[in-house]
């Protein structure tokens, strides 16, 4: 099906302002739709609007299944989700399965103890276990003094990367990915799924 399909990446901070505060936002998209669909776009393909400091560009999730106040609100995103169906086009979703970011409640937790569970929905050693670069420059071990162990960053250092061996992780994770998709998202497009 996805195959003879015209997909079009918006990245919302840049693409239209609707209310005048100088950046884009998810009210503006609507506000687009029928130039995209005049331009031939079946598919519209969304980086992230989560809940970030935005640190790498909404790259750093700190809520899942929650809207960046940059971009409007929940309320909006159903809006646009009605109004693409509408006009028999769909959304794709720019989904961070990799890391979080740092302001994530999941990492606040984890930075409380090796007792609290959250902590082993990141990867902390005691000792870096090699001395791998992140891509963002630098160490990609984090030392975090009140726990006397580093976590592992494969990006910027307020992105921890999760630890995929846990199985609670994965059912967070699938979780939010059905959240989006019971909302009536049609496509997740995975970043940097090979991590």
């Amino acid at each position: 099906w996805w195959h003879d399909k015209v997909v079009y990446q918006i990245y919302p901070q840049s693409f239209k302002d609707s209310n005048g505060d100088g950046i884009g936002d998810i009210n503006g998209i609507i506000e687009k739709l029928d130039y995209l669909k005049d331009l031939g776009v079946d598919i519209i393909w969304i980086t992230p609007f989560f809940t970030s400091p935005m640190v790498d560009n909404g790259y750093d999730v700190a809520d899942f299944c929650d809207i960046n106040p940059l971009f409007g609100t929940m309320e909006d995103m159903d809006k646009l989700i009605e109004e693409t169906k509408k006009r028999d086009m769909f959304i794709m979703i720019d989904f961070v399965a990799n890391h979080t970011s740092s302001e994530h409640s999941w990492f606040k937790e984890a930075l409380k103890g090796k007792d609290n569970p959250y902590h082993n929905y990141y990867i902390f050693k005691d000792v870096p276990c090699n001395d791998h670069w992140s891509c963002f420059g630098g160490s990609a071990w984090e030392y975090v003094p009140s726990l006397n162990e580093y976590y592992f960053h494969e990006f910027a250092v307020e992105q921890p990367d999760l630890n995929w061996n846990n199985p609670k992780v994965r059912e967070e994770m699938a979780n939010a990915i059905n959240f989006w998709m019971k909302k009536g998202i049609k496509g997740i497009r995975f970043d940097v799924i090979h991590m």
